[in-house]
């Protein structure tokens, strides 16, 4: 490739394009591909790169802690994951109806992990994600109130098709949280989807809040399209920890002890009864 092609791709930001061509002009002169296949095969190379450096951006721009996929996921450790149901999430059906989800149960199984990982995945069909611990949250809209930009704030937090905020219950919020939460609820319902994470079951959220009207008005149009996801079982994080054993060894451990007892049973059948 001569130095003048080299430089018309970069003028033209076809750097997708430069990369791979040298490769296909060779594949199309062996494969003696016609012109008009050889345009639509280095189009796509463009096209592909362009999508992987978005997904980057997208993925940067949503704030992740982690990222993982639903194949990386340990289903295994709590069996008791609605696995169907997160399935179902990763379609993104939700997002296309304006539908919102909570994720409910302790500490440790599996919720932020699923939330971002269900977020990554809404990015990859083409979504827009922002990921926010609720502390962040309040933070954000509390300091810029100081800066008097509060509207540029909310509009962050409108933009998203997918809001998703995490670790609702972990600690009292600061005065006036449940006024900022609710402003973001209210602007969201019907248009955006919202998807929150909770340790702590409802009826706690307006001490949480110190606000329990607005707890209530968040909940009141929040749940009125959510789907609930309720999740139990062990600390992932506290998997190696005493007590914390796998299901699979205690189980195992059952069957083990079986052919003691049966044995005893054999020899106390074949000896006669116990005197």
């Amino acid at each position: 490739m001569n130095d003048i092609l080299c430089r018309l791709l970069k003028q033209l930001r076809l750097s997708g394009l430069a990369s791979t061509l040298e490769v296909r002009l060779h594949e199309a002169a062996a494969n003696q591909l016609s012109h008009a296949d050889f345009l639509e095969l280095i189009l796509h190379d463009e096209l592909a790169v362009r999508d992987e450096r978005q997904l980057g951006r997208r993925v940067k721009a949503a704030q992740f802690r982690e990222i993982k996929t639903l194949d990386q996921f340990d289903w295994s450790f709590n069996p008791a994951i609605p696995k169907k149901a997160i399935f179902e999430l990763a379609t993104c059906n939700f997002l296309r109806e304006h539908r919102d989800v909570l994720f409910l149960g302790p500490p440790g199984v599996g919720k932020s992990c699923l939330a971002q990982t269900l977020g990554y995945h809404a990015i990859k069909a083409g979504f827009l994600v922002l990921y926010r611990s609720v502390f962040d949250l309040v933070r954000d809209f509390l300091h810029d109130e100081l800066l008097s930009d509060g509207d540029q704030v909310l509009a962050k937090y409108l933009k998203p098709d997918l809001l998703i905020i995490d670790d609702m219950g972990m600690k009292h919020l600061p005065k006036r949280s449940g006024e900022c939460l609710f402003e973001i609820i209210l602007r969201r319902y019907e248009t955006r989807s919202t998807m929150m994470t909770s340790n702590r079951p409802l009826e706690d959220w307006g001490k949480l809040l110190g606000d329990v009207p607005s707890a209530t008005a968040i909940l009141d149009r929040f749940l009125h399209h959510a789907e609930i996801l309720t999740m139990t079982g062990r600390s992932y994080r506290l998997r190696n920890q005493a007590g914390q054993a796998p299901l699979a060894k205690e189980e195992k451990a059952k069957e083990e002890e079986k052919p003691t007892k049966d044995s005893k049973a054999s020899r106390r059948t074949a000896d006669g009864p116990a005197t």
